[in-house]
């Protein structure tokens, strides 16, 4: 399949939403993939477009009310904890692969689930095992910033001492569902903070730790911050190091040397350069005895749709870049 010269039958199911919105945005012109059933319950027989306005004269697609059944993959853009539910209702072949965007199966407690095992999706730690995966738990937005900004040193064994930190998120991280804190009104010009040392994300971002580094004796503390932009995620993390700030750059570079949408700059980076892009963007600089790493990532794109779709690529030997080769725009 796929460079194989078959097409790869994909369905999606929650097409509503902002991920699903991205997914299909990245999928139409994925050249290996035939895009068919888009599940929505409440909208099916719509187009596709009618919520997704974007695709205007993009897809004539309308949302469906159930999978075809014939899929190769599906990914499932469902909200927490709905995603186990609905496999629990909707049982599918054994030969349809599976990338689940919510955190139902990250942690190694959830992996297990009927007879699937799910492989946490994160490419630049598991890409040998995503690669014979039958089933993929794709990461965490906050996550997936948060632990590339730490695996060289996990892998170095260099975390060591207690990491900090500061992470702020656009509005479309909290998903479409209408509360207090994306109304126009309360997010523009404004800025807050939200499950301060306990975001859901602190497990995942652990468990990836340790995989590199055990065991695992530092602690992460993590301040989550409510952005007034709509996309991308810009986190601070610093911890103490010995390493010096060329040692440190090149630990970096050689961690990443084979991950082509994982980069190391020589220069300050900002939001703009990782937007509508599958990128992230990091920056090491030594103050002192501190290390500071600063990450980018868009948090639908490298945070979710993007990062499901360079899961796939992955699944079906495809190269990872396939599809994906987006430009972020500056102005």
């Amino acid at each position: 399949m796929g460079l194989g010269g078959e097409v790869i039958r994909v369905g999606i199911v929650g097409g509503a939403g902002y991920t699903a919105g991205e997914l299909i945005r990245i999928l139409l012109h994925h050249e290996y993939v035939a895009l068919g059933a888009i599940v929505s319950s409440s909208n099916a027989g719509n187009p596709v477009y009618q919520v997704h306005d974007d695709l205007v004269g993009e897809t004539d697609l309308v949302f469906a009310s159930e999978l075809a059944g014939d899929e190769d993959v599906v990914f499932l853009c469902l909200g927490h904890g709905n995603s186990r539910a609905f496999l629990e209702k909707t049982p599918l072949s054994a030969t349809t692969h599976i990338i689940d965007l919510s955190n139902d199966f990250r942690l190694e407690a959830d992996q297990e689930f009927a007879d699937r095992e799910f492989v946490y999706g994160l490419p630049e730690l598991n890409k040998s095992r995503i690669q014979q995966a039958q089933s993929i738990a794709n990461p965490g937005c906050f996550a997936t910033a948060i632990q590339l900004a730490l695996l060289p040193l996990a892998a170095a064994g260099k975390l060591t001492e207690d990491v900090h930190v500061s992470a702020i998120t656009g509005s479309t991280g909290a998903g479409q569902s209408l509360s207090e804190t994306v109304h126009f009104s309360w997010r523009t010009n404004n800025v807050s903070i939200y499950k301060p040392f306990s975001h859901q994300h602190l497990g995942e971002i652990g468990e990836s730790l340790a995989q590199l580094q055990h065991p695992l004796e530092m602690a992460i503390h993590f301040i989550p911050y409510r952005g007034n932009f709509s996309r991308g995620i810009f986190a601070s993390v610093y911890t103490p190091t010995d390493l010096t700030q060329d040692e440190a750059r090149q630990l970096y570079q050689d961690f990443y040397a084979a991950a082509p949408f994982t980069t190391v700059s020589d220069k300050e980076i900002h939001l703009k350069q990782v937007v509508n892009t599958n990128k992230c963007l990091l920056h090491v600089q030594r103050f002192g005895k501190q290390l500071l790493i600063t990450s980018v990532i868009d948090n639908l794109v490298k945070g979710a749709s993007g990062q499901a779709v360079q899961n796939m690529n992955l699944l079906f030997g495809l190269p990872e870049t396939t599809g994906l080769n987006l430009k972020a725009g500056l102005l």
